[in-house]
């Protein structure tokens, strides 16, 4: 079985395109919704996020992620040390989850995928490109944000030109070219690929 991994920059739609893959019957690992759920059940996370950020960092048993935001995305030593402690756990229960799987291909879905070091040990990875302007119009939409706090998320990510150069694949999301097409070419080929013996 392959190990596909997905990214793109916040608003590029890589998480259409995992839907997608879903639909086709591929498994997909959302890596960004495992690291929320590890860090509100992981009970050595909980402690370390508390003593860092103060017990202000939990609502009710969840994580307060407006005041984490807030307090990471102004200051990168926070936000380095929060990646530091996250990004691991997340990369450990995605190898796991990856060993269970029976599909031709599995996908990990990250943002971070580079920046964390989740890349290590795939067999390929899609990256999903979108105009600068037009990520910037989704997040504002999806979210209600401000441009300057979409900006502000962006800069912590890599730039769009470096991402793709390190991907095998490009799907272009920029409201010209159809997705779904796209995005079923590569299925196409990725169980053709997975289907092919193993080279001497």
């Amino acid at each position: 079985m392959l190990r596909v991994g997905l990214t793109g920059g916040i608003g590029s739609g890589k998480t259409t395109v995992a839907h997608i893959f879903e639909s086709l019957g591929i498994p997909v690992f959302y890596a960004d919704e495992v690291a929320k759920k590890l860090m509100t059940e992981d009970p050595a996370l909980v402690t370390a996020i508390q003593e860092k950020f103060g017990s202000d960092a939990y609502k009710n048993g969840q994580l307060n992620k407006e005041l984490i935001a807030s307090l990471i995305f102004s200051d990168q030593k926070k936000l380095d040390w929060l990646n530091q402690l996250i990004h691991p756990a997340t990369i450990q229960a995605g190898n796991r989850w990856f060993e269970e799987q029976k599909a031709p291909y599995a996908v990990r879905e990250a943002a971070l995928l580079f920046e964390s070091g989740a890349d290590r040990g795939l067999d390929y990875v899609i990256g999903v490109s979108a105009p600068l302007l037009t990520r910037l119009e989704r997040v504002i939409k999806r979210d209600g944000a401000t441009a300057e706090a979409v900006k502000q998320r962006m800069n912590h990510q890599l730039d769009e030109e470096t991402r793709n150069g390190k991907c095998n694949f490009i799907l272009h999301n920029d409201n010209n070219q159809p997705l779904l097409s796209q995005v079923l070419a590569l299925d196409k080929k990725l169980r053709a690929i997975s289907n092919e013996p193993a080279q001497a």
